[in-house]
């Protein structure tokens, strides 16, 4: 049977929550052949909850960071013969229900990304704060202007792209220490839409925030750092 799509689900301590983005991903069979949960070393049950819900589980033995969590499972799906990658986070934030909308045009071949997007018109949030909707909102400005390049929501990690095209190009490379944190899917991004090679596509997708604690795992000005460093670094080319 051809392998066509893995879930690529990165977590760190994402007990009691890991377990429902499994069930729910599951649901969608027709659309996703593999699941595989890379825990980031976690301190609670989340590599053993993963696994009891059907998912196969790559632990790394220290915590490395979400972008090294998403290479594994992207690298991982590749070599095992996969033809698209899809990424969902961890925490319950992505609503699996609609994979359809994100794998579907990169299946039919009509684009080789396919980003979801909470902003377009027919995307939503459920419980977005003011802060963090402006943040957002400011990282897509950024990133057309130093890009040239529109895209809505740059911040959202829900995602499908077709595997060859990012492990066979001599321009994207991955496997850079410095992308192991929030650098990675920034860099991805910015690799894709400025390259005429790809043909990438927005979805609307809807992201939902879980009140109380454990939200976000982000370290403020830390992290923020790490998500702009990218466009900067590729800018004015310190990093290739």
């Amino acid at each position: 049977m051809k392998k066509r799509v893995i879930a690529v689900i990165p977590a760190y301590n994402e007990s009691g929550k890991i377990s429902r983005v499994v069930q729910k991903v599951k649901a969608q069979k027709k659309w996703v052949d593999a699941i595989l949960v890379v825990d980031d070393c976690s301190t609670d049950d989340t590599g053993r909850e993963a696994r009891r819900a059907g998912a196969l589980v790559i632990r790394h033995t220290k915590n490395k960071g979400v972008g090294a969590g998403i290479r594994t499972g992207l690298r991982y799906g590749y070599r095992k013969g996969f033809e698209v990658g899809v990424i969902l986070s961890g925490d319950d934030q992505h609503v699996p229900a609609e994979l359809p909308a994100v794998v579907g045009p990169v299946l039919a071949n009509h684009c080789d990304l396919v980003q979801g997007s909470r902003y377009m018109r027919g995307g939503s949030t459920v419980n977005q704060n003011l802060f963090r909707k402006l943040t957002t909102l400011f990282y897509r400005v950024l990133f057309f202007l130093i890009t040239g390049v529109p895209c809505s929501d740059i911040t959202n990690g829900f995602r499908a792209i077709r595997l060859k095209n990012i492990f066979s190009d001599p321009a994207i490379d991955l496997d850079q220490e410095w992308l192991d944190r929030y650098e990675l899917e920034v860099y991805l991004l910015y690799k894709v839409y400025t390259s005429r090679s790809f043909r990438k596509r927005e979805v609307p997708i809807t992201i939902v925030y879980h009140p109380g604690k454990g939200s976000t795992k982000m370290i403020p000005l830390l992290d923020w750092w790490r998500m702009l460093r990218p466009l900067i670094y590729l800018k004015l080319r310190i990093k290739k």
